[in-house]
């Protein structure tokens, strides 16, 4: 399949969804996240509608400018202490952030929504719930000075799939939904539509 467009510049989600063998197109959606966000908080809507309406824009963003294309949206917000929290600005907001978040638990919410002739068709909303152990402050600094090239673009500055797992003693949820992209659900839609052979 060629007419899968992933709205996101997300180099995780296009290979999650390519190591599946689809065959995907790339673009970015050129929107403005945190003006959105902002809207969506002063309207008091919940986390998980915030994660949907994220994906729900970029998808439609670019699906306006690909008609006949099935376009992905998708977007993960991270819920703690009854707030979201955004994607730390340095190193030193990451050390706070974390710092806080030790010993709690916090979720994810992961939304995907497809597009297709300029209208949404599907969409869907991963939970899960992970629980941080009590880290020394030595090691958060030591784990942020290894690892903050790689994490500095994540919310909770943490990748599962790398030395972040550590961080954690328990996680709630699907693996995929942590990585930003709930990849079951999104291949049994495409099982379902015919775009994938069942």
């Amino acid at each position: 399949m060629t007419n899968l467009i992933l709205a996101s510049g997300s180099t995780t989600r296009a290979e999650l969804l390519r190591s599946t063998g689809l065959k995907i197109g790339i673009e970015a959606a050129r929107i403005d996240e945190g003006a959105i966000k902002q809207t969506f908080l002063a309207e008091n809507l919940p986390p998980r509608d915030i994660a949907d309406g994220l994906a729900e824009a970029k998808a439609r963003r670019v699906a306006s400018k690909h008609l006949g294309a099935l376009v992905l949206g998708c977007d993960q917000v991270l819920e703690f202490d009854g707030k979201l929290l955004s994607k730390p600005e340095d190193q030193s907001q990451a050390y706070d952030q974390l710092k806080s978040m030790r010993g709690k638990t916090h979720t994810l919410q992961s939304a995907a929504v497809f597009y297709e002739d300029a209208r949404p068709v599907w969409r869907h909303i991963g939970q899960a719930r992970l629980t941080m152990r009590n880290i020394s402050d030595a090691y958060l600094e030591e784990y942020l000075a290894r690892n903050w090239e790689s994490v500095s673009g994540c919310v909770g500055s943490y990748k599962l799939e790398e030395e972040g797992v550590r961080l954690f003693t328990e996680i709630e949820g699907d693996y995929f939904t942590v990585l930003g992209l709930p990849l079951l659900e999104i291949l049994s839609y495409l099982t379902l539509r015919g775009t994938l052979p069942s």
